[in-house]
């Protein structure tokens, strides 16, 4: 396919990226032949497609896996750490490429693609360190019989699921944890943003990442793919980002062989104002919580609890804020918002807008699709949104704010807590004191206090309640890809 009018601009031609599935270190059709188009939001227009994979192609990945697993696993974590920081450095020098192409198919701006690749290939440096600092334990038994001796080994063969709302860092984040610790892996990434896993695929090549260490897979028959997979008793690792719905059936099929399961699921993070906060400062963080990546984002800010006598100010601040907001394609330089992924998230959201007005929500900003070719729908203000209103419990993930008011510690928190989701909140308040004290009483695995953006590979990312299990990033998120031994030892 030749470029043509949608893609101008673009430092590269889409026809030209890597399409085949990546086995055994080569690029290969699926099975078949069958391939599944690729659509760019800002447009609704195919950009190119990629390879279809069979079952049986994915368990060729896992075959492939295995062939390489004790090569990698008797690797120097020292040579791991090495070819890891050269991942690293390649997807700094080909960060604008990465980019670009990132928000061709998935549509944030390039601001948010350009964060995105610095944030994921940092999880290649920090890896690259802790691989080499996998350190166990030894120390004498309180019988004094013995020595007893813990070492961590890789855990073997892992399935990594990733989704399209940001996908080099959720490649990344699994990715070099698991290489890190002397996993081989499968990576299956989402059909919708399947071109950034591919050429990432090509750079682990460049950086040395032996045949069949990485493997990737599209495919539309993600189910049955992934249950093949998982039932295979090679395979001992499942690390899935996702809905909390298909985690729940993922940990279903991973029951059938007792697969070790590391989840990030979804989340309905509350964003706490009281009324002592900076209100500027709380105004940013809320635009950085709310709309890094457009809202779609597992940690975006979903409910705004703002104490009642700062409220009416901040409603106003942020509505000026988000209306001011430019909205376009998001390889567009000049775009702020770009559009969703697909039109039933633009449908899915209109009908959350709806159905908070239909029950007494006030719409300040926004409120509607903005019309014409692609996805989008225009950054909205709400105010007065009441509890039951589904928008105050489901995942948003798009630029719509609900704000509704509290006036006491005790309430704000209840209300916060009363979901079955516990990824992330935020509180904004000048009472240090305050904030920790609620921050710890908050049922959530992350809190930003007094800050929009909490993700850092050196810290540990997830959930708690429905919102996932285990964590991702600091020295925790290599210890999910690793086995822990005991050696009961007499000398």
């Amino acid at each position: 396919m030749n470029k043509t009018a949608p893609f101008e601009g673009l430092s590269f031609d889409p026809a030209g990226l890597p399409a085949d599935l990546w086995i055994d270190g080569t690029w290969r059709p699926a099975d078949g032949g069958k391939r599944i188009d690729v659509l760019d939001p800002s447009t609704g227009k195919v950009i190119t497609s990629v390879a279809d994979a069979s079952i049986e192609d994915a368990m060729q990945a896992v075959a492939a896996a295995g062939k390489a697993a004790e090569g990698w696993k008797m690797t120097a974590p020292r040579q791991r750490g090495e070819i890891l920081r050269r991942c690293f450095e390649l997807m700094i020098e080909k960060r604008d490429m990465l980019a670009e192409l990132i928000s061709l198919e998935n549509g944030k701006s390039l601001t948010d693609a350009k964060g995105e690749v610095t944030y994921a290939a940092e999880f290649f440096r920090w890896f690259s360190e802790e691989a080499v600092r996998l350190n166990g334990d030894i120390y004498t038994a309180p019988s004094g019989a013995n020595k007893i001796v813990v070492e961590h080994q890789p855990i073997g063969i892992a399935v990594l699921v990733t989704p399209w709302n940001f996908p080099a860092a959720m490649a990344t984040r699994k990715i070099a944890p698991a290489l890190a610790a002397g996993c081989t892996v499968i990576l299956k990434p989402a059909t919708e943003t399947p071109l950034t896993a591919y050429v990432l695929a090509d750079i682990y090549r460049e950086a040395g990442v032996p045949a069949g260490v990485v493997n990737v897979v599209t495919t539309s028959r993600a189910g049955a793919t992934v249950s093949a997979m998982l039932h295979d008793s090679r395979v001992r690792k499942l690390s899935f980002t996702g809905s909390t719905e298909v985690g729940r059936k993922l940990l279903r099929e991973a029951a059938d062989t007792v697969i070790s399961s590391s989840m990030e699921l979804g989340g309905n993070a509350p964003f706490i104002v009281f009324d002592d906060a900076d209100l500027e400062a709380a105004l940013d963080g809320a635009m950085v919580a709310k709309m890094r990546n457009g809202g779609e984002a597992c940690t975006a800010a979903n409910r705004f609890y703002v104490q009642n006598g700062i409220r009416d100010a901040f409603a106003k601040g942020l509505t000026e804020r988000m209306a001011a907001l430019k909205v376009g394609a998001g390889y567009d330089p000049k775009t702020q918002c770009g559009p969703l992924i697909n039109q039933d998230a633009v449908e899915r959201i209109g009908g959350l807008v709806e159905d908070a007005v239909s029950n007494g929500a006030e719409v300040l900003a926004g409120g509607k699709a903005s019309g014409g070719e692609g996805f989008y729908f225009l950054p909205t203000v709400m105010t007065g949104v009441p509890a039951h209103a589904r928008i105050m419990n489901e995942e948003i993930f798009g630029p719509v704010a609900a704000i509704t008011g509290f006036d006491t510690e005790d309430e704000v928190v209840a209300a916060a807590n009363d979901t079955e989701y516990g990824l992330i909140a935020y509180v904004f308040t000048r009472d240090i004191g305050r904030g920790m004290r609620v921050s710890e009483r908050l049922e959530s695995g992350m809190v930003g206090l007094n800050r929009g953006l909490v993700s850092d590979p050196a810290a540990p990312f997830g959930g708690v309640k429905q919102s996932g299990l285990g964590r991702e990033g600091a020295h925790h998120g290599i210890m999910e890809f690793c086995e822990t031994k005991y050696i009961a030892v007499s000398w």
